[in-house]
């Protein structure tokens, strides 16, 4: 099966790719190195030539509120026509867990956009929404930070080993379409101040961590609810330790 990854030089993209060709699969990995631009549609057509299923991994590089909409929407538009074109079967996109309860967050608010646009195309699609990766603890930490202190919020999260988000993305891209959302999520759920204050602790970062109930996550003020999968998610196979010891 002929399956190109959008954003497949990425995090998850490149993981994806990986087991998708151990799996035997034409894996093509479409990204802007390879001469596919989402933005501007140049080289789509020729990716997506012959291609059964899309899978649309690909994420933002700037995260400022109008940016980050025309991002999503223009490449998510592009994307769906040339799937259109080619005759492709099945959309796969990954999105956050928590992207419809958070209107305040300028990056959410896209990611609820670009899923309008695929549940509105007549295109086959699943959606998968992943919890917050472990990988990124760090740069949780830098949205957070002013000086020397980090201000994080208090409230729950599940964070997710990226070997996980991939694993779940190559097990939906040889399913049938779900027309849907599916969750998948870590094994164990954290207050965010204290998993990033126990990260940056264990690799020297010496920044202080305060927690506060009040403090936004990328622009919107969570509770225990925001960021949480729900009681059917999946969950994936590797604890914080485990990553942890591993990264």
């Amino acid at each position: 099966m002929k399956i190109v990854v959008i954003g497949g030089s990425g995090l998850i993209g490149s993981k994806l790719v990986s087991r998708l060709e151990t799996a035997g699969h034409e894996a093509v990995a479409a990204s802007p190195n390879s001469g596919v631009n989402t933005l501007t549609g140049e080289g789509l057509a020729e990716a997506l030539a012959g291609a059964e299923v899309v899978v649309d991994v690909a994420n933002s590089p700037s995260f400022e509120d109008a940016a980050v909409l025309a991002f999503f929407e223009t490449s998510s538009r592009n994307v769906l026509a040339a799937e259109a074109g080619a005759g492709v079967r099945h959309h796969v996109a990954l999105s956050v867990v928590g992207t419809e309860r958070l209107a305040d967050s300028g990056y959410m608010r896209a990611k609820v956009a670009q899923e309008t646009l695929i549940r509105a195309s007549g295109m086959p699609y699943t959606i998968l929404h992943s919890t917050q990766f472990f990988e990124f603890l760090g740069g949780i930490a830098h949205s957070a930070a002013a000086g020397e202190a980090i201000h994080l919020s208090t409230a729950l999260f599940q964070p997710i080993a990226a070997n996980d988000v991939a694993d779940a993305l190559a097990a939906i891209v040889v399913a049938p379409p779900t027309n849907g959302t599916i969750e998948v999520a870590g094994p164990t759920a954290f207050r965010m101040d204290a998993l990033v204050r126990c990260y940056l602790e264990a690799t020297g970062d010496a920044r202080g961590v305060v927690g506060e109930a009040d403090a936004l996550y990328f622009g919107a003020k969570i509770d225990d609810i925001s960021l949480m999968p729900s009681a059917g998610a999946r969950i994936g196979a590797t604890d914080y330790d485990t990553w942890f010891a591993g990264r």
